[in-house]
């Protein structure tokens, strides 16, 4: 298997431009150079893991070549956490250095993180040129520490090998159709797996150029696409349905970028998305901690996945149990009968020994691998031929009236609707038992509760127990750092929240907006039946 080190090694002399960053470009001669430079310092220092606290700069990816060079550990530092969240990442994967910029110093000031700080927009820095070494790091030698999204919990470090990404680096540049001549945008974070392995990574390998933004702006993508000439794009979550949200400017239709691959994206944005620029969007189902792949084939329906790739045996498995869930069953409007039996663990049987584990978490660990099997924690149904359905996280099921279902399922149908920009589906406590169902929505206009109604009446594969009880409109959904729907925030909140909050107070559809009166009623039914403890906030 050939390492990242062994990718960097072969750009050591290509005089190709690698990297752009607004007006300054490097050859990846260059780029090698500079992390050849990075390495020698960590050498000097007796640095193993250097934690990087950086947004999408040049000195990112010089700092990913220097460790891989000298066989250090990068730990890719979320920026997005604050306080003793942000020290207990930087403790709990054995920092010796961060390295950080202005922009974010701050943050670690006063912090119990246990670190040297190196600020490479103030500190001094003796970087000579150095040859590259001449001993290669082990295949097996961990590369990278990548922080999951922590959408559902506490971020926990992925182990990422050199082996692993440098098979990365080949697979995922046929997986991304990058040649020598293709141009890629990089704009989500390189602190996130997504964009190292999706990107950079193929990119380094057959030696094209990468554009890198700072940060994603959905203002900024289409000038940076047009900009740079940019042929090829990654996502994670919302990030289309933001660029969507833009005003459509007259050089879009005209764009240069042919292909955008990444995950979570609609399948009504993914449409719209590729009409606009004149591209093929590609989804699919991975995961920072590698194992296995969906992808999207021709043959695959509406709103599915797809099918696995390479050969594994991915399947469908109860939690409780271990059993294989039984196919779904829809009726003649699409409408999932069976949710209860046919949702389960998304599973790659016999697959344990490729996850590489995280860090320093054993009980992590633990729920992934059970024998020789890896556990993803995202549900999802297959139909009768196969193809697989993201029903949501594990943390994503709901029980309403005694019915069971997946979150994933009610959000497809929201995003159906046309003023949707965003929707997130999660439960909320009912005073009784069980849960209610609450939506948060973010629009592209005034929330019409006549037309949502509306809408949802003439949805024929609606379930009878999805329909929310509570529609919070909010400006701008909550994300996690790497653009997914941050839900831990909206159910902590639920109808508390000083956002405009409707609701449905029966059977009908009928929407009307919840005041400070309803919501002391609501409130006091969890009193009457003892379940003030589940009250939020």
């Amino acid at each position: 298997m050939r390492t990242f080190a062994e990718v960097v090694h072969a750009r050591a002399r290509d005089e190709r431009v690698g990297l752009r960053f607004g007006d300054r470009a490097w050859t990846w001669a260059e780029v090698v150079a500079e992390g050849a430079r990075r390495a020698g310092l960590l050498r000097r220092r007796g640095v193993r893991h250097v934690g990087v606290l950086l947004e999408n700069v040049p000195d990112y990816v010089f700092w990913l070549v220097a460790a891989a060079l000298e066989g250090a550990v990068l730990v890719g530092v979320n920026p997005t956490r604050r306080g003793e969240g942000l020290a207990r990442d930087i403790r709990h994967t054995d920092c010796d250095l961060v390295v950080t910029e202005d922009r974010w110093a701050g943050l670690l000031d006063g912090l119990d993180h246990g670190a040297a700080v190196l600020n490479v927009d103030a500190d001094e820095l003796d970087l000579p040129d150095e040859e590259l070494p001449a001993r290669l790091p082990e295949t097996e030698r961990t590369l990278l520490l990548l922080f999951s999204s922590g959408s559902t919990g506490a971020p926990k470090a992925v182990i990422c090998s050199q082996g692993r990404l440098g098979s990365l680096a080949a697979s995922l540049a046929e997986r991304t159709e990058l040649t020598r001549d293709s141009v890629s945008y990089l704009c989500m974070p390189l602190f996130h797996g997504n964009s190292v392995m999706m990107n950079l990574a193929p990119a380094m390998h057959v030696g094209s150029t990468v554009c890198l933004a700072r940060t994603f702006s959905a203002s900024g993508f289409a000038r940076d696409v047009h900009r740079y000439g940019a042929t090829f794009v990654n996502y994670v979550g919302r990030t289309l349905s933001y660029v969507l949200a833009q005003p459509e400017g007259p050089a879009d239709h005209r764009s240069t970028l042919r292909l955008a691959v990444g995950t979570e994206a609609s399948q009504a944005d993914a449409e719209r998305f590729a009409e606009r620029f004149g591209c093929r969007v590609s989804e699919g189902y991975g995961m920072s901690e590698g194992v296995l792949r969906i992808n999207r084939t021709a043959e695959s329906p509406p709103d599915s996945l797809g099918l696995p790739l390479g050969g594994v045996d991915v399947r469908v498995l109860r939690e409780d149990t271990g059993s294989e869930c039984p196919p779904a069953e829809f009726d003649e409007h699409g409408r999932l009968l069976n949710a209860e039996e046919a949702v389960g663990q998304i599973v790659a049987l016999g697959q344990a020994h490729a996850f590489e584990g995280y860090y320093n978490n054993p009980g992590a660990w633990a729920e992934r691998v059970r024998g020789e099997d890896f556990w993803t924690g995202d549900l999802a149904y297959r139909d009768t031929d196969g193809f697989f359905y993201f029903a949501g996280r594990t943390a994503d099921w709901l029980r309403v009236d005694g019915e069971n279902f997946a979150a994933a399922s009610l959000e497809r149908i929201l995003d159906r609707w046309d003023p949707v920009e965003a929707a997130a589906v999660y439960p909320v406590p009912d005073p009784r038992t069980g849960d209610q169902v609450m939506a948060a929505l973010q629009l592209r206009a005034d929330f019409d509760p006549e037309g949502f109604a509306r809408f949802l009446t003439a949805q024929r594969d609606l379930g009878t127990k999805w329909l929310p009880r509570f529609v919070r409109i909010t400006a701008e959904m909550p994300t996690t750092a790497s653009g997914k729907t941050a839900k831990a925030a909206l159910r902590r909140a639920a109808w508390r929240t000083e956002d405009a909050v409707y609701f449905r107070t029966g059977r009908e559809i009928d929407y009307r907006l919840l005041t400070p009166e309803d919501r002391e009623h609501w409130e006091r039914s969890f009193e009457r039946h003892g379940r003030t403890s589940l009250l939020p906030g």
